[in-house]
């Protein structure tokens, strides 16, 4: 069982570090422009992603946009963060490019992105839609190949309910699936979305982060929750999930 307290103190921490208040939210301007960000950033945009309620039940399609404006809320939506380890144990990370609107130059775990509002994405059973999201992202972000990463091979491990701000027009609010994976695979690096990658072994995290921090280089909230929270627990049970996975379970930190 995920330890809700636990997770939603962090939660606290992360919203207490944050560029902005939450209570500016509903005060800010409806317009945005877009003409000062990167092209091909901007045109993602426009997908669709789920807009969901409390628990996680489909309301309808929202574009990315109104997803990710502080102005808007911003909506509640799904979201997935996938944590792929290599043969030896190690964790893919990546430092997500300038270029990005929402979180640029942060480290975080090694894929972190939306499922799409389609048949196929809004597959619920057995998480199949966010299963393929993830496999979609993870091929367009950092190139590895479909057939290296099959759904099967990827675990939904718990969801988590979260909110947070990084600029004063951009932020998130999501119910976030964990997913995990464990495969030697080969990268391609998109630079347009990410700007470097490095594998962490679970003793070297410590080091890792106090790195990024001597560096100015913030760490997603999404990844800080779950870092600060069950990250090594379910490190240690790489071998078998089925003993740390929560699936009924949406832990609160908002």
């Amino acid at each position: 069982m995920i330890n809700t307290t636990c997770i939603a103190n962090l939660s606290k921490f992360v919203v207490s570090h944050l560029k902005v208040p939450f209570s500016t939210c509903g005060r800010m301007s409806d317009s945005v422009d877009l003409n000062t960000y990167d092209t091909s950033q901007v045109k993602l945009m426009k997908e669709e992603c789920i807009e969901v309620d409390s628990d996680d039940n489909v309301i309808g399609p929202r574009s990315k946009l109104d997803c990710h404006l502080l102005s808007n809320g911003p909506p509640l939506h799904r979201a997935f963060s996938l944590f792929l380890f290599n043969s030896k144990n190690e964790l893919l990370m990546q430092k997500r490019a300038n270029a990005k609107i929402t979180f640029p130059g942060y480290y975080t775990n090694t894929c972190c992105s939306h499922p799409l509002h389609n048949a196929t994405e809004l597959e619920e059973k057995e998480s199949y839609g966010v299963r393929h999201a993830a496999q979609r992202r993870l091929k367009d972000e950092l190139g590895v190949p479909i057939n290296q990463l099959p759904i099967s091979d990827i675990s939904f491990i718990t969801r988590i309910h979260y909110k947070a701000s990084c600029s004063d027009k951009w932020g998130e609010h999501e119910i976030d699936h964990v997913l995990f994976a464990r495969k030697d695979v080969d990268l391609n690096v998109n630079p347009n979305e990410v700007s470097e990658v490095r594998y962490v072994s679970k003793d070297g995290m410590k080091d890792f982060t106090k790195e990024c921090e001597n560096a100015g280089v913030p760490l997603t909230p999404w990844f800080k929750l779950i870092l600060h929270s069950h990250l090594f627990k379910w490190w240690d049970n790489i071998e078998n999930l089925n003993a740390v996975k929560d699936q009924n379970e949406i832990v609160r930190c908002t």
